[in-house]
């Protein structure tokens, strides 16, 4: 009895005060879930417009130059790899309804896995084909002069630059950050609830 009387001793004395309800972490899971959700839902729909505005232009622009169409046909294929890797993913999305904290802990390691791969493979293959195609789609148009075609150049050059030295890593640290932070938490409080 005075094992079950220093149990009861334990229990009444653990801090919970930090540790959310059920009704928190849910709603945290449900947040997560849903900011994901629409954040992939809006990629896939860009790309798709993107990939349809591509179609029209490459139909009914008559170009001069098969460089021209190389590139929309490049730039057409990074959209679609973007709407299709987005809806893959979306999969594991939809399947994360309703979860246990530590299902959701492991969802979370395996979303850190998939956004490294993304990061180093899946995005650089993207970016290629859409900076290549870039830059083939624009050179009929930045042909006709010089001093056209180097301010055109120019000013995609720097473009590409920025997107793949400024705004990709920054949004990659961004977003681990943010998940490094809610795996964190979650850890925490596992270690508590089994402490």
């Amino acid at each position: 009895m005075d094992n079950l009387n220093n149990l009861e001793a334990i229990w009444h004395s653990a801090k919970t005060d930090r540790l959310p309800n059920a009704e928190q972490m849910l709603v945290t899971v449900k947040k997560f879930r849903y900011q994901r959700l629409r954040n992939k839902w809006l990629v896939i729909v860009a790309s798709c417009l993107l990939a349809c505005l591509m179609i029209a232009v490459l139909i009914f622009t008559p170009f001069k130059l098969s460089v021209t169409y190389i590139g929309g046909y490049l730039i057409l294929a990074s959209c679609i790899l973007l709407a299709a890797t987005n809806l893959l993913s979306l999969k594991r999305f939809y399947r994360l309804e309703d979860c246990s904290n530590l299902n959701f802990l492991a969802f979370l390691e395996q979303t850190r896995q998939n956004q490294l791969y993304y990061y180093k493979k899946t995005q650089v293959i993207i970016m290629l084909f859409s900076s290549a195609g870039l830059l083939m789609y624009l050179y009929e148009a930045a042909m006709r002069s010089t001093v056209l075609l180097i301010i055109i150049y120019s000013l995609s050059v720097i473009y590409l630059i920025v997107i793949w030295f400024l705004v990709r890593p920054r949004a990659f640290k961004k977003q681990s950050e943010k998940l490094k932070a809610t795996t964190e938490r979650l850890k925490h409080i596992a270690r508590q609830l089994n402490s």
